[in-house]
């Protein structure tokens, strides 16, 4: 479920699993999707979401687990490193001249 541009790990008001309903976006998760729009060459549907998780960051450049989408509260581990791998992805996944796919295809010629 995506709230607000960020990727929900599930909907917790639906799920029995002992747990209070609830919780925050996964930042690893909403960079998982962003990378996928970069994967799939729809750029233009990449910089809003991509700038959003980055002004996630702290002052110091680090990502927590989750966020409240609605109020930008940080939650769960931190620092998260499974948040600062999706956005090294993105990162170069978005500075690449040619798409994934092509540069795999050129390496193994």
């Amino acid at each position: 479920m995506i709230e607000d541009e960020f990727v929900l790990r599930y909907e917790t008001e639906r799920a029995d699993d002992g747990l209070p309903p609830g919780e925050g976006a996964f930042l690893a998760c909403s960079f998982l999707l962003v990378d996928n729009y970069i994967l799939q060459g729809r750029h233009a549907e990449t910089r809003k979401p991509f700038t959003r998780l980055l002004s996630r960051c702290n002052d110091v450049g680090l990502l927590v687990e989750e966020v409240d989408p609605s109020t930008a509260r940080m939650l769960g581990n931190f620092p998260q490193a499974y948040s600062h791998i999706g956005l090294i992805n993105c990162a170069l996944n978005l500075s690449r001249q040619k798409g994934l796919a092509e540069e795999q295809a050129e390496s193994q010629r």
